[in-house]
């Protein structure tokens, strides 16, 4: 039924709820999965002269968020082969949405953890995951 499934991480400690959450439903479906995380782009005004000591704060910033993904998708992937769950590792802009990139993957499944705010939570902060059910065509896995 589902072969493929894609698993956004973010180093939250949701995070770790998505990677056994996808995991263990991998090994009941026989999938393999596609885990994610989202790369912060670099801000356009930080290439002028006037900003350099901000672009190399930036830059700085971005090298540090480019190696913590790094980490948390080695830390996936380590997890997935312990298991026995063949893994890929991906990292996009923060420009490209989940939906996107799971379309892009060739996934049947999009696996994600909700936090479960309140609605005032959810009126303030919004909702990633209520946007990615919204905009995608692909069924979504919510876990708790």
């Amino acid at each position: 039924m589902y072969k493929h499934l894609f698993v956004p991480v973010d180093g939250s400690r949701l995070s770790h709820r998505a990677m056994d959450g996808g995991i263990e439903l991998a090994l009941q479906l026989g999938a393999r999965i596609t885990g994610f995380v989202i790369k912060p782009d670099m801000p356009p005004w930080t290439a002028s002269e006037d900003n350099a000591e901000f672009t190399r704060r930036a830059k700085s910033d971005q090298s540090k968020n480019e190696a913590h993904a790094a980490a948390l998708l080695g830390q996936f992937q380590e997890r997935a082969a312990t298991a026995g769950v063949v893994f890929t590792a991906q990292q996009m802009t923060a420009g490209q949405s989940i939906v996107e990139a799971a379309e892009k993957s060739g996934c049947d499944m999009i696996v994600m953890v909700s936090e479960g705010r309140s609605r005032v939570g959810k009126f303030m902060l919004g909702s990633h995951t209520k946007d990615v059910i919204i905009d995608s065509k692909l069924p979504v896995l919510v876990l708790r």
